[in-house]
């Protein structure tokens, strides 16, 4: 696979990672928006959000995936707020074919973003 994601999460590409179980990989962004970005990321290839449904797996994938992004605000101490992001596909801003959601903290976030 060409993904990039999916080269970083096998460790083909280095990464900062900052979490990492059996399902989720975090990584800071290398290109950041805000003085805290990381990337959250599934293990499994998923291209977008587009391709997920309201199914158990896939619920419960999202829920760890969301879950995992206040877990890693909580650690870098993002008390006054932060921003969780998941574009999706060529119009929604999405340029890495592979579901990820950005985590961006540590200034006041504005709307509306794009």
């Amino acid at each position: 696979m060409d993904c990039i994601f999916c080269k970083i999460i096998a460790g083909e590409i280095p990464s900062k990672k900052l979490f990492a179980d059996d399902s989720v990989y975090a990584f800071a962004d290398i290109d950041p928006k805000a003085p805290f970005h990381a990337l959250i990321v599934p293990r499994r290839h998923v291209d977008s959000m587009a391709e997920l449904n309201a199914g158990e797996a896939d619920a419960a994938l999202l829920g760890h995936l969301l879950a995992t992004a206040g877990n890693i605000a909580r650690e870098q101490k993002l008390d006054k707020g932060y921003r969780v992001v998941i574009n999706t596909r060529e119009d929604g801003g999405q340029t890495v074919d592979h579901l990820h959601l950005h985590l961006m903290g540590g200034r006041a976030m504005h709307w509306p973003p794009g």
